[in-house]
């Protein structure tokens, strides 16, 4: 069986393998999150005490914590679950999982180191990684670096340096995330400022509507006034005289004076 043993003080991880069926008996039956003596892995891990973090079976399933099984299972999984991610939201999926009780399946065993020994392991307690990239936020450099608030956040950004050959050094710095500064504080003001405009013109319509509408019933309220009535009479027609209209004498044109030309007489056979 092949361990994967990491040291979290150190931040470096290796690998070993133990091929003697007696060392790795000890291991089987553990569940993920109990702790196993490193006196029955070997001399070499006298003193030293693991935590089993997950593993891998033969076939690259992962263990999964929670599921106290020692073989595979199919579990239905939805977001938040570890061993899958979701590619659509609502999404749910079954999916194959191995369970956290340790087997003889297991071909690749994680453990982290909790308690060191007597002699340093080499690659794992001899030697430090350094921090490849720090933190961004302003409230987790303060922890970091167990700073107060009246300290500068901008002083103890964790830089690094990138060499290229041929090029000039370049140092690179995390741009700080939720840093107070009096931009921010300033912006805080305004939109305060403003959201409180907006309640007191809301309040003011508000006002004037609800005086609108009492006056508004006020009026349906009040009685309408009678208006008399008068009576008119329809004027009356007076007779006119009737004008007649003369028309003057139409004298003859000469195309009326020429007299009609004669039809020929006919027969009674119709001939001339």
């Amino acid at each position: 069986m092949k361990f994967n043993v990491s040291y979290p003080a150190t931040g470096l991880q290796i690998p070993f393998t133990i091929d003697d069926e007696k060392k790795i008996a000890a291991v089987y039956g553990k569940r993920m999150g109990n702790e196993i003596s490193g006196d029955d892995l070997g001399d070499q891990y006298k003193g030293y005490i693991f935590k089993i973090t997950g593993g891998n079976d033969k076939d690259g399933f992962p263990m999964k914590q929670g599921i106290l099984v020692q073989g595979r299972v199919r579990v239905l999984m939805s977001a938040g679950h570890k061993c899958y991610r979701p590619r659509r939201t609502g999404e749910r999926k079954r999916k194959s999982v191995r369970g956290s009780i340790v087997g003889a399946d297991i071909a690749i065993l994680s453990l982290a180191v909790v308690k060191e020994g007597e002699t340093p392991i080499p690659g794992l307690t001899d030697d430090k990684k350094p921090r490849r990239l720090g933190p961004k936020r302003a409230n987790k450099i303060r922890k970091l670096f167990n700073l107060k608030k009246d300290d500068d956040v901008k002083r103890y950004v964790i830089k690094r340096e990138i060499k290229k050959e041929g090029k000039k050094l370049r140092i690179k710095a995390p741009k700080i995330q939720r840093l107070i500064t009096d931009v921010r504080l300033r912006r805080k003001k305004i939109a305060k400022l403003e959201t409180q405009k907006r309640r007191e013109k809301t309040v003011k319509q508000r006002e004037a509507y609800a005086k609108l509408l009492t006056s508004l019933r006020t009026k349906k309220a009040e009685p309408a006034p009678v208006v008399e009535k008068k009576e008119v009479k329809p004027p009356t027609k007076t007779a006119q005289p009737t004008k007649v209209e003369t028309k003057a004498p139409v004298k003859p044109t000469q195309k009326d004076t020429k007299p009609a030309p004669a039809k020929p007489a006919t027969t009674k056979t119709g001939k001339k």
